[in-house]
């Protein structure tokens, strides 16, 4: 089954792990900064992981890059220059790629984001969370709504047609009025791409471990609905479960994500997904904690995990994220990324069907609104290595 596997495109994921403070919801690795941020010498790991990066991307285009952490607008615009410069010696880089980098609000002056620019980033995605100042210090950010507004209009004026805002609902105490005038006010600055997203207390997080009072279930489906209109009433469309945007204005590198694209991957803690040569599929991390990945990057031991994904975990690995995707993404395209037949998708398919939570046309891997609503019985059918379910 493996030679009949097609690589698909290819990005680079590089994490820049440190933040001000860590907050209390991110179960992200990320890693609040004590002292100076060794900015030199973290590039240099970097440069030395994009070196055995190289080798295995085997002269393929790199179509997207994504610098996330973390906050990677603690790093100067001077590294961020140095680093895209040193991955365009090392890599093929697509003359159109899509270069985002994640910033926040409290960490970026004006004329860093012309820095960023200047640089060949083409893309901010701006950790926003919120507008309403109480909220905001309950989420434990470093930044007031005011200061978000600011750093989006100063991106723009340096250039920046292409923002994200990452937006949060289901906050503490929030109520749906709320967030719905959370979504107004990002709306009305004009932004073409929003990630609107539920607040999730994730294990081993502060609000895990100590939860707040959140909504109820009912006025989380207000907010959920009254928000989807209104971003709709602005001319985005969700093309993800929790991504809207103007149409041609979507995410390419998570688009990549989702439809399962290969990314390479450098930086501490950053996963990857490569179709090697012989026709196999590998997935792997590298080093968690940023002192210990500096040591040993551009090594074998600078990786924490890399592992073969069978052709037994092929049908959930490609499932749990292609059927986030509003569209979903072709059967043949399912076939050829995975290599497997389209029977090895049965008997899951069928059941999915039967219960109207998978379309009917045969030619597209899509869920239903029903298959969204119950994503995760939909994705319980393909547990089984054959892809049968109860």
């Amino acid at each position: 089954m493996d030679s009949q596997l097609t690589p698909p495109p290819l990005g680079l994921y590089v994490h820049l792990p440190w933040c001000v403070q860590k907050c209390p919801y991110c179960d992200f690795n990320s890693h609040a900064l004590k002292g100076t941020l060794p900015e030199r010498e973290y590039l240099n790991a970097l440069l030395r992981d994009a070196d055995t990066e190289a080798e295995a991307a085997s002269g393929r285009p790199i179509e997207t890059v994504f610098i996330g952490g973390g906050t990677p607008s603690l790093f100067s615009a001077e590294a961020i220059q140095d680093l895209l410069d040193g991955l365009g010696q090392r890599l093929h880089m697509a003359a159109d790629a899509e270069i985002t980098l994640e910033a926040n609000p409290g960490t970026v002056e004006a004329q860093r984001f012309a820095g960023y620019r200047a640089a060949g980033v083409n893309r901010i995605s701006m950790g926003v969370q919120s507008l309403n100042d109480a909220h905001l210090r309950r989420l434990g950010r470093i930044h007031g709504g005011a200061e978000a507004v600011a750093a989006i209009h100063s991106a723009r004026a340096a250039g920046f047609e292409r923002i994200n805002v990452d937006l949060m609902h289901g906050l503490p105490d929030q109520t749906p009025a709320q967030a719905l005038e959370d979504v107004e006010r990002i709306l009305d600055l004009g932004i073409r791409h929003l990630s609107h997203y539920q607040l999730t207390l994730e294990p081993g997080t502060p609000f895990h471990n100590r939860p707040p009072a959140l909504p109820d279930e009912d006025a989380l489906a207000d907010i959920e609905a009254a928000c989807a209109e209104r971003i709709r009433e602005h001319g985005l469309h969700r093309y993800e479960v929790s991504a809207w945007a103007v149409p041609g204005e979507e995410c390419r590198h998570n688009l990549n994500y989702w439809a399962f694209g290969d990314y390479l991957a450098i930086g501490a803690g950053a996963h990857g997904k490569l179709t090697d040569r012989q026709g196999g599929i590998r997935r792997y991390s590298r080093l968690r904690f940023p002192r210990q990945y500096q040591a040993v990057a551009g090594t074998p031991q600078g990786l924490a995990e890399s592992r073969r994904v069978e052709a037994g975990e092929r049908v959930l690995e490609y499932l749990m994220n292609a059927l986030r995707l509003t569209e979903g993404t072709p059967m043949d395209q399912a076939l050829a990324r995975t290599g497997l037949r389209r029977e090895d998708f049965e008997p899951g398919l069928g059941i999915a069907r039967a219960r109207g939570w998978i379309s009917d046309d045969p030619a597209i891997l899509r869920a239903t609104p029903r298959g969204q609503r119950y994503l995760n019985d939909l994705l319980g059918l393909f547990l089984d290595t054959d892809g049968a379910g109860a």
